[in-house]
């Protein structure tokens, strides 16, 4: 098993604005709002109509960008982008917006998602003498569209659009127009909204909220929606297709402050949590979440069952990176840098710990471990979804099922491994009533191994080892 920070990595967050003079400050602000969906790297391209201004880095939003540098950024159409790799390394020159020339023309494009035929498209556009700059699923949408720019914007990203499959939220700024467009599953969330006379385009409504735009409606899966000085043009070049929303940016990736897919985050975990405690009474004194993680499936889990919610571990909010190593004395320093018990509370407890997913089990073992020597005397555990057994090919890094511990060994097992009393994972008929939309509208090939858009079949054999 691999030891990694809690949690899988979402692949990005995309935010584009159109038609207001202050595009490149807004887009910064959107994009700290979207920070949680890619760490790694950021990214700014904005365009006056006439010439083209970047600034890309590694490192957090406020890392990269400053006053003078967004000074430095002119123009009324931004396109932006955080990154966390999922397709492509994680270096400097896979940091997006991808930006190129071609024709007299600028395209910048930011991704969220992953495509499932990149390997083929990439090995079939190289064959015809495309030369590649990086390793990003997002420069193979570049190639496809500047082999048939020359027809125009629109009927090149129809072209484009029927190559590709698997999950893609992006957003495209050209010299004079900002595009949006999404995969007709419609994996990954992606919104419109208005500020003062302008568009902007977000991967989450909380980013909207942060600049206090207006929320106009979701991109529909399938969507290609052009925006420019003419106003908005709504293409659908697919087929109505059954939607596959990813249910786990409900139960883990999305903030809780943003709607998605028609419904509000927050309340949705709440509706997880109360529903873990019906299926699962349990008799304790108390429940805690470790934060942040857990927090909103807790609230709903103490509703439900009456047991009441505590604060068993205190997140430092402060946790930047650090060089230098701790002493060996100092046992679980990753863990107890970023969480430390209360053992005032814990000690001689009955504890129920909620949580949103087990993914590789390595930090849930460290921080049961932290809990056991803080006093606590039992401890069960809930969870807010079901075993995640299978790997994901659409833009979440367990891209292996040798990393995902529930697809290797049983329930019982994995409590042990843990070091729980008790461990319960939410049933996939409760988890999908929970979420107040129809059921047959998420992908749920992370529990079930069903995927919606198959993948290529070597990639396919190399994620099942």
């Amino acid at each position: 098993m691999v030891t990694n920070d809690h949690g899988p990595k979402e692949a990005c967050g995309i935010f584009g604005v159109f038609g207001h003079d202050d595009a490149a400050k807004l887009t910064y602000f959107g994009l700290y709002a979207l920070q949680h969906r890619g760490q790694e790297s950021a990214g700014i391209v904005t365009s006056t109509g006439s010439s083209i201004h970047e600034h890309k880095g590694m490192g957090l939003v406020p890392e990269i960008f400053n006053e003078p540098i967004l000074n430095g950024l002119p123009g009324h159409i931004a396109a932006g982008h955080v990154r966390y790799s999922t397709t492509g390394s994680s270096v400097a020159k896979n940091a997006q917006p991808f930006v190129v020339s071609h024709g007299g023309h600028h395209l910048a494009i930011g991704h969220n998602g992953n495509l499932t035929n990149s390997r083929q498209l990439r090995s079939d556009l190289e064959e015809n003498g495309s030369i590649f700059q990086t390793t990003m699923d997002s420069e193979i949408i570049v190639h496809l569209l500047a082999r048939n720019l020359q027809k125009g914007i629109e009927e090149a990203l129809v072209k484009a659009v029927s190559k590709i499959k698997g999950a893609y939220s992006c957003v495209l700024m050209t010299d004079n127009k900002l595009i949006a467009f999404r995969d007709p599953n419609g994996f990954r969330p992606l919104c419109l909204g208005m500020l003062n006379g302008g568009y902007i385009v977000a991967s989450e409504t909380c980013a909207l909220d942060l600049i206090d735009a207006q929320y106009i409606r979701d991109i529909d899966p399938g969507e290609i929606l052009i925006i420019g000085e003419e106003g908005l043009k709504s293409i659908k070049p697919f087929p109505e297709r059954k939607h596959t929303f990813c249910i786990f940016e409900f139960i883990y990736f999305a903030r809780p402050d943003s709607n998605i897919f028609g419904q509000n985050v927050y309340a949705v975990r709440k509706r997880l949590g109360r529903k873990l405690s019906q299926e699962y009474p349990l008799e304790a004194d108390f429940a805690m979440p470790f934060p942040d993680s857990g927090n909103y499936a807790a609230i709903g889990f103490c509703h439900g069952s009456g047991i009441p919610l505590e604060m068993g571990v205190i997140r430092n909010h402060y946790v930047g990176r650090t060089f230098i190593e701790p002493a060996q004395s100092m046992r679980d320093f990753g863990v107890k840098v970023k969480l430390n018990p209360v053992r005032e509370i814990l000690n001689e407890k009955r504890v129920v710990i909620v949580e949103d997913s087990i993914i590789r089990g390595t930090t849930s073992k460290t921080r049961i471990k932290t809990l056991r020597e803080a006093g606590a005397r039992e401890i069960h555990m809930v969870v807010s979804c079901p075993p995640h057994r299978y790997p994901c090919y659409y833009g979440i890094d367990f891209s292996t099922r040798g990393e995902l511990i529930a697809s290797q060994h049983a329930v019982e097992e994995v409590k042990n491994f843990i070091g729980l009393d008790s461990l319960c994972y939410l049933s996939l008929p409760g988890m999908l009533e929970a979420t107040g939309l129809e059921q047959n509208g998420f992908c749920l090939a992370c529990f079930d191994g069903k995927y919606p858009v198959r993948p290529e079949e070597g990639l396919s054999k190399l994620c099942l080892e």
